[in-house]
């Protein structure tokens, strides 16, 4: 077995270690030191080690909503335009009118990324707009955004589905309300962290995972980084006919920034790659009971997940993955129905390739810990995505 007799006290200690390291937002100091950790442990394993330097957006200071006796932490959304010291003040309301904070309240769904409600925010008024994401969770979901550009151009911030009554009940008597989000907006380094063992094979194995995101992020990044690592440990111990290139990515939650640098700048030619294997969001989550607003945790995995893979590898992928809820049943790989990295990879021209995304339901919230993940749900897939590359190199 690929991952080895003791996979799940290596899975615990990934995941409890990556969680250590706090939030991940891209060239933070969680994100920073979890880069440094990933090096050691190449290093160990024998690939030579390298940075691939870039700038990611960031935002630093407080952001609050405030009505009446209502004041809540609220998410400001990237890239951020920060308000003016003191807030931008002015009456809530449905977004039908000018000036003042329009509080608009999002239909139900697993949120992920600001693009999806780019164009219907064109049409929103107000001299500051704040989301309400509902979902299953009812807390506050942060969306990802552009590295190069800014979405919208006033103060918008993301308030918490189970913190909206107040306000939603203030916007609709038009009630003054302030939202605060002075803080400073600026960019900082980042970098991925790059890996390679040159085999003089001729051809490249490659194997990437994001490690950056919003707060600490464990089930959405945790949970792929280790399955990523444990795989690296076993290409590196077994013989495979190929090269390795690893890389583990920064910048995700600014639409896959160091993905995008990596695929067209370090990564190995469509040519030159034997087989691309990625390693995106939700990849061995755990699932959850839902009895209204209680979600208690299940030993299982969130079936949320999705498993792609060239044509010719989808009946040995369906062999490999039987039995793991929601990559059981792997689907051809098409850049168009493509999330995250996995779709950029596709578009690149590299085939074969496969891999695994999804949103599990704290995709994105500050909950996003160590309840969401269970160290026995990695190693079946570290397994079962061995013995796919086995026989597909």
């Amino acid at each position: 077995m690929a991952a080895g007799p003791n996979a799940e006290t290596e899975a615990r200690r990934i995941l409890e270690r990556y969680h250590a390291f706090g939030d991940k937002a891209s060239g933070g100091p969680g994100d920073e030191a979890s880069g440094a950790w990933l090096e050691g442990e190449l290093k160990a394993l024998g690939y030579a080690v390298k940075r691939q330097p870039f700038e990611a957006p960031a935002y630093v200071g407080e952001a609050t909503l405030a009505t009446g006796a209502s004041k809540v932490a609220v998410i400001p959304q990237a890239i951020v335009t920060p308000t003016p010291a003191g807030g931008v003040t002015g009456p809530l309301h449905g977004g039908d009118r000018d000036g003042g904070i329009a509080l608009i309240v999002l239909p139900y769904a697993r949120w992920s990324t600001a693009l999806s409600i780019e164009q219907r925010l064109k049409t929103v008024k107000g001299d500051a707009v704040v989301l309400v994401t509902t979902g299953p969770t009812s807390e506050a979901v942060a969306l990802n955004a552009p590295a190069d550009r800014k979405l919208f151009d006033r103060p918008v911030a993301v308030l918490a589905p189970k913190e909206a009554a107040p306000f939603v009940a203030a916007a609709a008597k038009g009630e003054t309300a302030t939202l605060d989000m002075s803080g400073r907006s600026f960019r900082r380094p980042a970098y991925n962290v790059t890996a390679t063992l040159d085999r003089g094979a001729g051809r490249w194995l490659v194997l990437s995972t994001p490690r950056s995101g919003w707060f600490g992020c464990v089930g959405e990044r945790g949970s792929g980084l280790a399955v990523w690592l444990m795989l690296t440990a076993w290409a590196a111990k077994t013989k495979l006919p190929a090269n390795v290139a690893l890389v583990a990515t920064s910048g995700h939650e600014y639409e896959y920034q160091g993905g995008e640098l990596y695929i067209h700048g370090w990564a190995p030619k469509p040519k030159d790659t034997a087989l691309w294997v990625h390693l995106g969001a939700n990849v061995a989550t755990r699932d959850w009971h839902e009895r209204g607003a209680l979600l208690s945790p299940l030993p299982s995995a969130d079936p949320q997940r999705f498993l792609l893979g060239a044509p010719k590898l989808v009946p040995a992928l369906k062999a490999a993955f039987a039995g793991l809820p929601g990559l059981e049943t792997p689907y051809p790989a098409d850049p168009k129905l493509a999330a995250g990295e996995l779709g950029s990879i596709l578009a690149a021209g590299y085939d074969p390739a496969m891999g695994i995304f999804g949103s599990h339901r704290y995709h994105h919230t500050q909950s996003d810990d160590l309840r969401c993940v269970s160290p026995a749900l990695v190693p079946p897939v570290v397994d079962a995505f061995a013995k796919v590359i086995a026989a597909a190199l």
